[in-house]
């Protein structure tokens, strides 16, 4: 039901339409006209439910309203009849142009996949409601991946990814209006794990009958100490499976750069004689790149140099050779078939064959860091690290163990807010234990 409100002898006309609060500004009229005007939106709203009438594509339900059903041509604000897929599809396309990274564009596609499994890909954007977002979370939030529920963090992620499209249309005039996604419910979240010592997980792993997730999510918590970081080096210069994987993952170690962050490092980056790396971030700003600077720790020196030896050419200081014998990406032939499709005999294998081009020297891609990283620490009681991840917050537990300034420590791995802080920041339970012995001994 519509009502009137009055404030400063100006009326406005208060409704609701499809589960969203709206209002119409009428200005300084008559209290009986301002009745009379919220009667007919009462009796259009009626009209509207009822299916006599229909509001134009793209006309707004309040610009309908306050023309009394007879809207002119000038106030259609959007000329099309937009439907997720277009709009998907519009969005992806503008920002593929360099208005986004390629990992974040991966993600944002991947989000809106799921929204629009949920709610169609003929779905009529501008009739979008709080209802539907509900309904896509609901969904969402019973889907499983590797035997648990998705976390509230992945959910809010897609409608963030959803709300950052929309907020893109609506200037374009592909909609109007605000987001719907005012009073959505997520899933009560659980505070993560605080990362922990291997002591400290072998003792939880004594427990019995536990999940092979729950191992796995113990394992995720890992963060090595100075020690260790020394021992799983040292393996890795004995079991590397290509000449960059040492400095690669002695690089992670020393600085506490991300993966992709590894990737980009360029050789004119390490200034040996400055002892400083410049890292060039991607996270710290979404408008402009950024970098950062490290400075270079005595063993890296050294390793790097070694490296720089051998190093196969090219500008970036992580590189493959330029031709790897079975790879996908950098083999002098292409067209290898698994096993499910290859054919038995030798002649119609290499029929699907083909010789191409000379790859070039090009950086090394994330799947071959991660996947060389893997087969190093295959077989041996380092392959339950599940990633470079663990080596950057390993680096910040080394530091804050050893009382470096927590400034510095944020100008090293680009830390920018306290939530960052207080999840990658770990102090070793013998650090913990002389603080409390020292007061209470």
């Amino acid at each position: 039901m519509a009502v009137i409100q009055e404030r400063n002898d100006s009326f406005r006309v208060l409704f609701c339409y499809l589960g969203k609060r709206h209002s119409l500004t009428l200005g300084k009229v008559a209290k009986a006209e301002a009745d009379a005007f919220a009667g007919n939106v009462d009796l259009l709203l009626m009209r509207i439910k009822q299916r006599l009438v229909q509001i134009p594509t793209g006309v707004d339900i309040g610009d309908f309203l306050l023309h009394g059903g007879n809207v002119p041509e000038a106030v259609v604000a959007v000329s099309e009849r937009v439907v997720f897929s277009g709009f998907k599809e519009r969005y992806l396309q503008v920002q593929q142009n360099g208005g986004m990274e390629a990992n974040s564009l991966a993600t944002v596609t991947m989000h809106l996949g799921h929204v629009e499994r949920t709610l169609g890909k003929g779905f009529p954007l501008q009739e979008l409601t709080l209802a539907d977002l509900q309904r896509h979370v609901t969904t969402r939030s019973q889907k499983k991946y590797r035997g648990k529920k998705l976390s509230p963090a992945t959910l809010k992620r897609e409608m963030s990814s959803f709300r950052a499209a929309w907020n893109w249309a609506a200037p374009m005039g592909l909609v109007k209006g605000s987001f719907p996604s005012k009073g959505l419910v997520f899933p009560k979240s659980d505070e993560k794990l605080p990362f922990m010592t291997w002591p400290e997980i072998e003792r939880r792993l004594q427990v019995k009958g536990l999940s092979p997730s729950k191992i796995e999510e113990l394992w995720a918590c890992l963060y090595l100490r100075k020690n260790e970081i020394e021992e799983l080096l040292e393996h890795v210069e004995e079991t590397a499976t290509h000449p960059w994987v040492y400095p690669f993952v002695a690089t992670a170690a020393y600085t506490g750069a991300r993966r992709s962050e590894l990737l980009r490092i360029e050789i004119a980056d390490v200034d040996f004689d400055g002892d400083m790396i410049l890292i060039r971030e991607k996270k710290r700003s979404r408008k402009q790149r950024t970098t950062r600077q490290v400075s270079l720790a005595p063993p890296l020196k050294k390793i790097l140099q070694d490296w720089l030896t051998v190093h196969p050419g090219g500008h970036f200081l992580f590189c493959q050779n330029e031709v790897v014998a079975r790879s996908k990406k950098r083999s002098t032939k292409t067209g290898y078939q698994s096993e499910d499709a290859r054919p038995t005999t030798q002649k119609e294998r290499l029929a699907t064959v083909a010789v191409r081009a000379r790859p070039g020297m090009v950086a090394l891609t994330k799947d071959e860091a991660h996947d060389h990283f893997q087969r190093t620490l295959a077989g041996s009681k380092w392959s339950v690290l599940r990633g470079f991840h663990v080596l950057r917050h390993s680096f910040i537990s080394c530091l804050a163990a050893e009382g470096v300034d927590q400034r510095i420590i944020d100008d090293f791995v680009g830390h920018q807010t306290d939530e960052q802080r207080k999840r990658y920041r770990h102090l070793t339970p013998n650090v913990k234990q002389k603080a409390i012995a020292g007061v209470f001994a």
